[in-house]
């Protein structure tokens, strides 16, 4: 069922590596985050992933672009420091 409210979050990479990286590293969460209102899909093409949070009202959108928003930076920061690039 197609919910309300969608955004489409596009984040580009400087290159294909990390962009996996941060997908494998925020995929775990698609599902598992808790909460009726919201929904979110990953995919990733090249060095862009790409998020598309669906949901029943703008505030749970919101909610969910903060989060989501939220976790693949945490993602790109930890492949920066991993990498020594931070």
């Amino acid at each position: 069922m197609a919910r309300a409210h969608d955004a489409v979050l596009e984040f580009t990479f400087e290159g294909e590596r990390r962009a996996r990286t941060v997908e494998r590293s925020v995929r775990p969460e698609v599902g598992a985050i808790a909460g009726d209102r919201t929904a979110a899909t990953l995919d990733r093409e090249g060095a862009t992933v790409t998020v598309t949070v669906e949901a029943d009202d703008l505030v749970a959108l919101r909610a969910g672009i903060n989060t989501w928003s939220t976790l693949v930076s945490v993602g790109e920061r930890a492949d920066a420091v991993a990498c020594g690039s931070l």
